[in-house]
């Protein structure tokens, strides 16, 4: 459930660093502008490339063909002609169709769309309206059917449905009784799992055949996490990842005949783990991944072992990530990069272990030029380690520099150590940027996670600021310029701060955060109304916890705020309502109070129109310079 709502860590030395010329200072719009090409995958024959590429200032859908030895020939050719907002997501059916993800106005309710990869027979495959779609089974063994999920009957609850690709022809194979959250298929495609919750209890309920009716496997509430990740080769068993009586999530096998867990498979003694890479072809557990500073894997295979250790002596220097397949497994796009960029992407061929350059995503930025992203730890108040990262500007001395601070969203969410836009433009004009995975943060266990309830503008605050405190005390922070930026739970962590501790922050950047309380938790989406009373457990009840929710409210606490604010919303966010926005701009106007808001009307939960982003983190750095101000040198 945790996923679903959803560090060998050393101190950083703060000895002085110099260089024979400071590092080239890039435009804004250099971060956050449309990667070049991006989001490469192979066609099951492994014969074409499709990425995604501006097209009108949108990324559309290109493909290209690949020779006998893996590079591109010819010109790239336009799938998609999408002009209203980027594509996001998109994968292969078979090798002549692509299916892609279309958003409408940032409002999240997701269509799924098919196409031919000349860019004929176009469809939407959910032609509803106001209704959010997810794949549930891209069906990779089916050439002409999908299993999707839609929300099209009740807004509040999915559906299966069995879909042609090519007609649009629908078949329900589930109807959603009104508790399933969740639904799992086996190796052949089958929908033999569900899950199911009562508001804080969660139930895995299972079925030999799709003929057959459901049964109950088990029943965990909800802090108990058995997620099951996917069936056995033989469809006998099920690989989950399970804390049941256990604080850290380990990777188990699941017996559906007995509901017994088997042996351990994989865990960790410090984090959660829940990654497992499995290949089809070859019908077995390749590798389990777990996140400690960053991504690491334990190998269960030796033919994916030795794949590794082939790339790794390719790559030195980078990290990489294996992010698409042909289907027989002999070419793979390989994804190498590390804190200072988004880096290229590859082809790999596992017959001939050679490696060819498909591009760079972000040819433009130079590596040399950007700051590395270093893990760090420090004690809260109370006892508890909180793990982050910390990027430093380069060129000049780790002392009283001006700092931002960088909650991030969720809250039951974690930063993790990778290229960072956001991270890398601020310390690009000088400013140091801490984030730290504040209690709640996934990945640390049940208790860490668990130590969040009801701690919105409590423990979780103070975690923030003893991270402020700890930059404060190390020497690197000038306590006169510290500022604080976050989105959505991390605009909310932005708000309570200027609140709570008004005279940590010289300047503040809200973006889509929540202000009260009471308005967010009563308009949230229907589609999360099964898990209102998990939300009531984890956040607070509106009635029980009545005196609470008002105090930690920034709304209700405007006369406490003397930090110049610059707020920016969507509106047509469903999560954050842009009337969160709205009454804290209302409330410090009507006090007299400055306050710049950037509201978009064609954006959701954040902002991802080109010229939007653009716009954004403009204001906001222009914002920071006149508050937080950069000196020479420091």
């Amino acid at each position: 459930m945790r996923r679903t709502i959803l560090m060998a860590a050393a101190l950083l030395s703060c000895a002085s660093v110099s260089f024979a010329e400071p590092p080239k200072q890039y435009e804004v719009r250099d971060f956050f502008r449309n990667l070049e090409r991006s989001t490469f995958r192979l066609s099951p024959d492994g014969k074409t490339v499709a990425f995604l590429q501006p097209y009108q200032t949108r990324m559309n859908i290109f493909v290209q063909s690949l020779d006998a030895k893996g590079k591109l020939q010819g010109e790239p050719r336009r799938v998609t002609s999408e002009t209203a907002r980027d594509i996001g997501g998109y994968f292969w059916k078979g090798d002549g169709r692509l299916l892609y993800v279309k958003d409408f106005g940032g409002d999240e309710n997701f269509h799924l769309v098919s196409a031919a990869i000349d860019g004929s027979g176009v469809k939407d495959l959910t032609p509803f309206e106001k209704v959010r779609a997810s794949i549930v089974d891209d069906l990779e063994d089916d050439p002409d059917h999908v299993l999707l999920s839609h929300n099209n009957r009740d807004k509040k609850i999915f559906d299966v449905f069995r879909v042609n690709v090519n007609s649009g022809e629908s078949a329900l194979i589930a109807e959603n009784p009104g508790n399933v959250t969740g639904w799992v298929t086996d190796q052949a495609g089958q929908l033999r799992m569900a899950i199911t919750t009562d508001g804080v209890n969660t139930s895995l309920l299972y079925r030999e055949r799709e003929a057959d009716k459901f049964r109950t496997l088990l029943t965990t509430n909800f802090k108990e996490n058995v997620q099951p990740l996917q069936f056995s080769a033989d469809n006998k068993l099920i690989y989950v990842a399970s804390n049941r009586g256990r604080d850290r999530s380990a990777i188990r096998t699941l017996d559906p005949a007995t509901a017994k867990e088997g042996e351990v498979l994989f865990e960790h003694p410090e984090y959660d783990v829940e990654g497992l890479q499995y290949s089809r072809l070859r019908k077995k557990v390749e590798a389990y991944s777990v996140v400690t500073w960053k991504l690491e894997h334990k190998f269960a295979d030796p033919v994916a072992e030795k794949r590794h250790a082939t790339l790794a002596k390719k790559l030195q220097g980078y990290e990489f990530e294996l992010q698409s397949h042909s289907k027989d497994e002999t070419r793979w796009i390989v994804a190498a990069f590390n804190d200072r960029t988004q880096g290229t992407r590859y082809v790999f061929d596992t017959k001939s272990e050679t490696l060819t350059r498909l591009g760079e995503l972000m040819p433009w930025l130079a590596e040399a030029d950007l700051a590395p992203m270093k893990p760090i730890s420090y004690k809260s108040r109370d006892g508890l380690t909180i793990h982050g990262y910390l990027t430093l500007p380069k060129g000049v001395a780790a002392t009283k520099l001006p700092v931002v601070i960088n909650p991030h969203g969720g809250p039951w969410y974690r930063d993790v150590w990778g290229f960072n836009p956001e991270v890398q433009v601020l310390a690009n004009r000088g400013y140091a940027v801490l984030q730290m995975n504040f209690r709640g943060s996934t990945g640390y266990g049940r208790k860490f996670w668990e130590s969040s309830f009801k701690q919105w503008g409590g423990t979780m605050q103070d975690d923030i600021t003893d991270g402020v405190q700890w930059l404060i005390k190390e020497g690197i922070a000038d306590p006169k310029r510290v500022a604080i930026y976050g989105g959505s739970y991390g605009g909310y962590a932005t708000l309570a701060g200027i609140t709570k501790t008004p005279e940590l922050y010289a300047a503040a950047v809200d973006y889509v955060g929540v202000s009260n309380m009471f308005t967010f938790l009563s308009s949230i989406p229907p589609y999360w109304e099964p898990l209102r009373k998990m939300f009531q457990e984890m956040i607070g009840d509106p009635t029980a916890d009545a005196a609470m929710l008002r105090a930690v409210s920034p709304v209700n606490n405007v006369d406490r705020i003397k930090t110049p604010l610059l707020v920016a919303q969507g509106a047509n966010d469903p999560r954050v309502n842009k009337a969160e926005s709205e009454q804290i701009v209302e409330a410090l106007r009507k006090r007299g109070v400055s306050v710049q808001y950037l509201l978009k009307d064609n954006e959701g939960h954040g902002f991802h129109n080109e010229e939007n982003r653009i716009e954004f983190y403009e204001a906001m750095v222009k914002f920071l310079a006149q508050h937080v101000p950069v000196k020479a040198g420091v």
